[in-house]
């Protein structure tokens, strides 16, 4: 066995802190090498030491988590942090500050102590920890083997020049368009992703002239605060999709979490459908039933985009849906995303028309609107 994982714990509850501590020591891979009750504290630890993760509370006396995340930034310090929220609408909104504050992502307070022994807290905790501090989380996503056919020159040569790119869409039969009408950006990411839309919708112009659907992994009552969030600093409208919704231009629909998005052709409108089919790929809302759905729409080109997750949702979707539609791919590149396995595992399949930087997706999405 390797080297146990450093973990900072902070949290004024002590018997929260008990709570995690004991998660945390029982695992093979970590050990709590340091306890603080407060930001004030915690600070003066992640000062004078480092860790592989920081378990981060965010309502605490005399310096909160939020104020900490910012001291951190003020000075310059790096740390892994996931913040323990509570699943409350103002605690909602907290986490998300704390997302674009830095925290790598965060696991909601089980609500009682039978709770907060129980295994789904545990599993979350050790999950998270498990990205935040670098452990190497097996992948379990079967090799991919092109299909004979169209696919198979753009899985083993990868895509360098203009003349090669367009050689590649044109074999896709994507062939350059000036219809707008008829496209829907869909995009999916996990760990590292509000803080990532936050550098992908607010760069959208207010005349977008097609809707976007998002599915965020994220548990229910956060997606609504993360879609204000983005709303507040977009000039498209951002929202929290609602069922039978009719998708329109120039509006971002985020998946509720909890619930699975899919797109119904009703009446020659385009409407929301949020469904109850279990977890897929361990998450609900999944991406994979976005793009599935998508095959029966009348779409005539659906813009893929998958940003930063752990995992490969996504794949399974736009494979199916690119044997249905057009179909251009977006991915995140590894150096700007904080966990490569999402846009690892679609880039993977030759199906990615661009692979690029996070600073980047929005340009690549508007040049395929051709704005």
């Amino acid at each position: 066995m390797g080297v146990k994982k450093n973990i900072l714990v902070v949290d004024d509850s002590a018997l929260m802190r008990r709570v995690v501590c004991d998660i945390i020591n029982a695992d093979e891979n970590f050990v709590v090498a340091d306890i603080a009750k407060n930001g004030v504290e915690a600070l003066t630890l992640l000062t004078d030491h480092q860790y592989d993760a920081v378990v981060l509370d965010i309502n605490m006396p005399r310096m909160t988590g939020l104020e900490l995340l910012e001291k951190l930034q003020k000075l310059r310090i790096k740390a892994n942090i996931i913040m323990n929220s509570t699943l409350t609408k103002d605690g909602a909104a907290e986490t998300i500050k704390a997302l674009e504050l830095g925290a790598i992502d965060f696991v909601t307070k089980p609500e009682n102590f039978i709770a907060a022994k129980g295994n789904d807290f545990k599993t979350t905790l050790l999950t998270a920890l498990n990205v935040a501090a670098g452990v190497k989380i097996p992948r379990r996503l079967p090799k991919y083997k092109p299909e004979v056919g169209k696919r198979k020159e753009v899985a083993e040569k990868p895509v360098n020049s203009t003349q090669e790119k367009e050689e590649v869409r044109l074999r896709k039969g994507n062939a350059p368009t000036s219809v707008k009408k008829g496209k829907v950006i869909a995009l999916a990411c996990s760990t590292g992703g509000p803080k990532s839309l936050q550098s992908v919708i607010p760069l959208l112009p207010a005349n977008l002239s097609v809707p976007m659907l998002v599915v965020q992994h994220m548990p229910a009552g956060f997606t609504k605060s993360l879609a204000d969030r983005l709303n507040d600093v977009s000039k498209v409208k951002v929202v929290e999709a609602a069922d039978g919704e009719v998708l329109k231009p120039g509006c971002v629909y985020i998946a509720p979490g909890g619930k699975h998005l899919q797109i119904r052709n009703v009446g020659g409108q385009h409407k929301v459908a949020l469904t109850d089919e279990p977890t897929r790929e361990g998450v609900k809302p999944c991406a994979n039933y976005m793009y599935e759905s998508l095959a029966d729409s009348s779409y005539e080109e659906i813009i893929c985009v998958v940003l930063t997750g752990m995992g490969a949702d996504g794949t399974k979707g736009i494979k199916f849906l690119d044997e249905k539609k057009k179909t251009y791919v977006i991915a995140q590149d590894e150096k700007s995303s904080v966990v490569y396995g999402m846009p690892k595992a679609i880039a993977e399949t030759g199906l990615v028309d661009e692979v690029v930087p996070l600073t980047s997706v929005t340009e690549a999405i508007l040049k395929n609107l051709g704005v």
